[in-house]
């Protein structure tokens, strides 16, 4: 079967309508802040406007059907027309007018990675500094979209096990009907973003940087209107304890929080996702804070001031925040941990592999994920001892089949030899080994700061221009699940059948 390259189009095009439309959001922020760059903005939205309607029209006869292929085709090259047209606004305001810089920048933010290439974000203008976080917001509503309505449908990675919990055959269904599904799901990502928004203003932000770093956290991207990031609000310690809450929530299977909406607060606390993921969390808190307190030097200015809020209350904070920040990929920067000790670098290096919630805005590996594999690889030694035996790994009460099993056992191979091969070609760019396998790790899982020469106080614009192409392609490998990308490098998906 030919494929159907005019659904395609259609909905690519599509897609530009919407981010045109957001630019031109963007421009009206940068017109009432009275930037400068208000007409430029407005240019670049109504190109990328102009661009989608004309594929739209030329495509509007298009066949309605749509196969797995053509899924697979929007889904990947969706993300990255996105990016193309996202990269205007920094070019034409010439707020990043090197177009492999701003290629960087919007592909870590529709990514919701984070990384940055700006040396100096203070003196970008305010429009333009408003469609980078807008890039972010679009990005992680995306993904909980993709996650919970289209890759089930395509059959990627271990959506499988999600799907049971949302649209689709058995378990509890959000609705049977996948538009009014995103509906619900942007709501709720609606009214978080507003309620993060209200409360940090209520807490002494202004208003700009407010709706910033709320978009920024729901979509669990990083991205800051301050060079400092949150350590800009060090002194203000309910600023971070408000960011704290919300990122946990982005973190968290955001179909959980429907339920709660719904009064169905016992389906959260018995979703053993759930129950690992605020595990996971709590002990590994616990672990950075205690050697925080005992072991680093909290008298510096990586973390408060002792004799100002305490050093229990200060090392549990740092702690928290810097565990919640890695863990759900968001990659807000309250201290310096690299500073800290070595055993808390590599801790935290080890959290880059574990990612957020399965149906939620974080990236990484995913706690559903690590928790199949906990429990196949348990079951192996009862299999050992009883070969004849029939123990098959059970997820919320329900047997798992076998392919969902070893497609997360293939998902965590693949993940795992793409962070080697990651590592390998950033050392080609002169890189150190620190430094390389801190990208590698970072760029692969969405979070941000890395190691080395690329931690959390230092950005990307060291990075060698090829180094930015690289590290933009590994975001949107791990942004998508690996395989959505890789499929459509394999000769296979282009034969016609």
């Amino acid at each position: 079967m030919r494929l159907n390259y005019k659904i395609i189009f259609h909905f690519l095009g599509l897609l530009l309508l919407f981010n045109g439309g957001f630019m031109l959001l963007a421009g009206l922020v940068s017109l009432i802040y009275r930037d400068g760059v208000t007409l430029e903005i407005f240019l670049a939205g109504i190109v990328t406007l102009l661009t989608g309607i004309f594929m739209m029209v030329s495509t509007r006869n298009h066949r309605k059907e749509m196969n797995k292929k053509e899924g697979y085709i929007v889904v990947a090259f969706g993300w990255i027309i996105m990016s193309l047209s996202g990269t205007l606004p920094y070019v034409i305001t010439g707020a990043i007018p090197s177009f492999t810089n701003a290629f960087f920048e919007t592909m870590s933010g529709y990514t919701t990675t984070g990384a940055s290439i700006l040396n100096d974000i203070e003196v970008i203008p305010k429009g333009v500094l408003f469609w980078r976080s807008l890039t972010h917001w679009i990005g992680g509503m995306g993904i909980i979209v993709l996650a919970i309505a289209i890759l089930p449908l395509l059959g990627i990675g271990g959506m499988q096990l999600f799907a049971a919990e949302a649209p689709g055959p058995g378990g509890d269904k959000l609705h049977p009907r996948i538009t009014d599904t995103a509906k619900r799901l942007w709501l709720i990502y609606f009214g978080y973003t507003a309620a993060e928004t209200i409360l940090l203003k209520v807490a002494g932000m202004s208003f700009f940087d407010a709706i910033n770093h709320a978009m920024s956290t729901l979509s669990t991207g990083g991205f800051s209107t301050k060079n400092a990031s949150v350590a800009h609000w060090n002194d203000t310690p309910v600023i971070q304890y408000i960011v704290m809450l919300f990122m946990f929530l982005a973190g968290t299977n955001f179909v959980l929080s429907y339920f709660a909406f719904k009064g169905k607060v016992q389906k959260i606390f018995k979703d053993e996702e759930f129950k690992l993921y605020f595990k996971f969390i709590t002990i590994f808190t616990i672990v950075a804070a205690l050697l925080i307190y005992f072991r680093a030097d909290i008298t510096q200015s990586t973390v408060d001031h002792p004799m100002v809020l305490g050093q229990l209350e200060s090392a549990v904070r740092h702690g928290l925040f810097q565990v919640l920040a890695i863990v759900t990929t968001t990659g807000f920067v309250s201290a310096d941990y690299t500073a800290w000790t070595p055993f808390l670098t590599v801790f935290f290096f080890g959290l880059m592999f574990l990612g957020g919630s399965a149906g939620s805005t974080a990236g990484g590996v995913k706690v559903v994920r690590h928790l199949v594999l906990i429990k196949n690889g348990f079951l192996e030694f009862n299999r050992s001892l009883h070969p004849n035996a029939i123990l098959p790994v059970r997820y919320n009460g329900k047997s798992v089949s076998k392919d969902i099993v070893f497609n997360i056992l293939a998902f965590f191979i693949l993940y795992m030899l793409l962070f080697i091969i990651g590592g390998l070609v950033f050392s080609m760019f002169q890189i150190d080994f620190e430094s390389a396998i801190g990208l590698s790790a970072s760029s692969l899982g969405n979070v941000g700061p890395a190691l080395g020469d690329f931690g959390p106080v230092n950005n990307y614009a060291a990075l060698p221009q090829l180094g930015k192409w690289w590290a933009a392609f590994m975001m949107l490998l791990g942004r998508l699940e690996l395989f959505t990308v890789l499929i459509l490098l394999t000769p296979f998906f282009w034969r016609k059948r």
